[in-house]
């Protein structure tokens, strides 16, 4: 995927800042199908993944399960929409064949993907990092379903960046060129005037996903809150930059909601340092506790969040949850 021609998936072939845009978000998509095809659990065993398109589904439909297989098709993000109008007729069709529908969401899923309630009924698991629901969305949804409450974690697969013991001490600001608010430029001018070249700042849309596992040279990072998180329904989750993070083995520090609570599990296990929103001593305080923290406290992270944090591991359990229940 990283060497695919994007020129004819793009309005403008010839707007670089469009194809690099296109190219990031190819990769990322690419990054998400390649941890779950890498699933793993103890209970049963996952076998190789079939990627398929919007262009494929009907493929699929010819294709006979085997009785000793389950089959599992996954959505994410807001994918389902490329097959609105044709969900309502496909699901059905593949459901009768014995195939279960995931769907792993983010941002507000339920009241911005306008095909939410044509997918939903046919959904075996839906996890979302919204709450609550719509209620015409969650209305939708079969009694039988298995919802989960979960953030967007990291689309890594697990222990892919290997713990570095000596990261430079220094702290690595993730934004986004799109969310380059006054709210993140007045935390990014703060942090720099506080902490000269220890501070390094990411303004583009995102670093590149085969960049990802670089930046495990960095000790900190400062994940602020995302753009499409500041409604009420968005306010105890957050984008997958502190899970990503973890994973690499920096220390991820996270603004809160205004609401408060955001990642609280994470933060009342010390797995991240989180700071009031908008509150530059407290973003400050988190900052050099983060760049003190010894070692041992580093690799606890690190464990954590590969072992649990990652899209692959939250799938392969919401099916084993499912399973469970029916």
């Amino acid at each position: 995927m990283p060497t695919g021609d994007l020129t004819a998936r793009v309005a403008n072939p010839k707007d670089e800042n469009l194809l690099r845009m296109a190219r990031l978000d190819c990769d990322w998509h690419g990054e998400n199908a390649r941890a779950f095809a890498q699933m793993s659990h103890a209970d049963f065993e996952f076998l190789p993944a079939r990627v398929v398109g919007s262009s494929s589904m009907l493929d699929l439909l010819k294709t006979e399960r085997p009785p000793n297989e389950e089959w599992w098709l996954i959505f994410d993000g807001q994918n389902p929409q490329k097959l609105a109008g044709a969900l309502g007729k496909l699901l059905p069709l593949l459901t009768r064949k014995g195939v279960r529908v995931l769907y792993y969401a983010f941002d507000e899923a339920s009241r911005t993907m306008p095909c939410f309630r044509e997918l939903a009924p046919h959904l075996s698991v839906l996890i979302h990092d919204e709450s609550p629901l719509d209620d015409h969305g969650s209305a939708a949804l079969p009694t039988s379903c298995t919802c989960i409450h979960r953030s967007w974690v990291a689309n890594l697969v697990p222990f892919a960046a290997p713990f570095n013991e000596k990261p430079e001490s220094k702290i690595l600001f993730l934004g986004s060129k799109l969310g380059l608010t006054d709210h993140r430029k007045r935390q990014i001018d703060y942090l720099r005037n506080r902490f000269g070249d220890c501070f390094v700042a990411i303004h583009d849309h995102s670093v590149n996903v085969a960049d990802r596992t670089s930046l495990n040279r960095f000790k900190v990072s400062v994940c602020p809150e995302g753009r499409k998180f500041t409604t009420p329904a968005m306010s105890a989750t957050h984008t997958d930059r502190p899970f990503w993070s973890g994973c690499l083995g920096m220390v991820p520090v996270s603004e809160n909601s205004q609401a408060g609570g955001r990642l609280e599990q994470l933060a009342q296990d010390g797995l991240i340092l989180r700071y009031p929103h908008g509150d530059l001593d407290a973003l400050t305080a988190a900052c050099e506790q983060a760049l003190a923290l010894p070692d041992e406290q580093r690799r606890r992270i690190y464990n954590h969040f590969n072992r649990h944090e990652t899209v692959g591991t939250v799938v392969a359990a919401a099916i084993a949850t499912s399973a469970r229940t029916r």
